[in-house]
């Protein structure tokens, strides 16, 4: 698989108008995907005005980290976030945090629930692997193993993998009990120089891990299992998918 930049570094790009009629199955009390301000896809956003104007004043640390709100409430600068990008992967991941935090299925403040918030950025670009990752990670969290297995299966099909999805999978499907997926993707993962031991750890506390073929037969002509650089250069992962460990 051809290495893509990862997937909370955002990829760079300047289309930004997302398909609003690509909402077709949202139900009413989830709202229109119609903004005033966008609505633009997240992952070709980066170093874009749209989006430094909206994390300056909705998202910074603060509110991704649920410390405090930025322009009012927590609820109501994830909610303007992700009515602007619907898509924003972490913002998405805060707002569900939110939500556990809280126990509640619509956090004071926000728009939409969280479950609307996750059919929204669906909706809004159904293409994007990541948001099925981060909707198959809730779903199990609410014990809807068969629906979450679902969404993982379908981002784990997709040729828009990149390491923090691969990594993100491989979470998923080991909180869903299928070792060998969440194996398989740990692999796939470290190939693409995801930099973190920590999933390769969880699965060694299991029992289930198994270096990946390439590396066994390295290990038998003697030679040195590969690092991938980040790793060996000590450098942290992306935001969002560290936090997911």
């Amino acid at each position: 698989m051809k290495m893509r930049t990862l997937c909370f570094s955002i990829l760079a790009g300047c289309a930004l108008a997302g398909p609003v009629s690509a909402q077709l199955g949202l139900p009413p009390e989830c709202g229109t995907l119609k903004n005033a301000y966008g609505p633009y896809d997240y992952r070709t956003a980066r170093g874009t005005e749209q989006l430094q104007v909206v994390e300056a004043f909705h998202f910074d640390s603060n509110v991704e980290n649920l410390r405090k709100g930025l322009s009012g409430t927590l609820g109501g600068d994830l909610g303007y976030t992700l009515r602007a990008f619907p898509n924003h992967h972490r913002a998405l991941m805060s707002m569900l945090r939110l939500g556990y935090q809280l126990k509640v299925p619509k956090v004071p403040g926000a728009p939409f629930s969280v479950v609307c918030s996750l059919m929204r950025a669906e909706a809004f670009q159904p293409e994007d692997v990541m948001v099925k990752v981060i909707y198959g990670h809730h779903l199990l969290k609410q014990g809807q193993r068969a629906a979450a297995l679902e969404k993982l299966n379908v981002a784990d099909a997709s040729d828009a993998k990149d390491a923090n999805v691969a990594y993100n999978l491989a979470l998923a499907y080991f909180d869903a009990g299928d070792f060998g997926k969440s194996l398989e993707n740990a692999h796939e993962a470290y190939r693409l120089g995801f930099p973190l031991p920590g999933l390769r750890d969880k699965l060694k506390r299991a029992g289930k891990w198994k270096d990946a073929p390439a590396v066994v037969e390295s290990a038998k002509q003697g030679g040195e299992a590969p690092v991938p650089a980040e790793e060996a250069a000590g450098s942290t992962a992306p935001e969002a998918a560290s936090k997911a460990n």
